[in-house]
């Protein structure tokens, strides 16, 4: 079986997509593919974010090769997931699959941040188990 292409997106594609596709590539790597991207990019990935998760994870995002890239830098994906419109939906040239509707973290409380990257981690494993139970 070939494993599916998942896509993060996010508008600025640096922190919670980040998240998102370190998680996938960490926890799901067995079921599928995981990429972010955004419609916009900064300089570089939110640097809580990167060390919240080499705290929390042990996960180097930024070492792994990591960096805020745009959609038309990634493959074509099979589902494409927004990583939540409240700073503005991203345009990607088609309907996204799921919206998680995460705020985003960016300069709050690192209490704060965990709570996002522990609910990113619960939706990548949901999404591992039904990508499983349907193939």
């Amino acid at each position: 079986m070939e494993k599916k292409k998942v896509a993060f997106i996010c508008v600025h594609n640096s922190c919670r997509s980040q998240i998102a596709e370190a998680l996938g590539k960490y926890l799901a790597r067995d079921v599928f593919e995981s990429y972010s991207a955004g419609t916009e990019t900064k300089p570089q990935i939110n640097q809580d974010a990167v060390r919240l998760m080499k705290e929390i994870y042990g996960i180097d995002m930024e070492q792994n090769g990591q960096h805020s890239k745009l959609i038309s830098e990634i493959p074509e994906v099979d589902i494409a997931i927004s990583m939540g419109c409240n700073v503005g939906c991203p345009f990607i040239g088609r309907v996204f699959d799921d919206n998680w509707g995460l705020e985003d973290p960016t300069g709050k409380p690192d209490e704060e941040f965990k709570v996002i990257i522990k609910e990113i981690e619960k939706r990548v494993l949901e999404l591992k188990k039904r990508i499983v139970t349907n193939s």
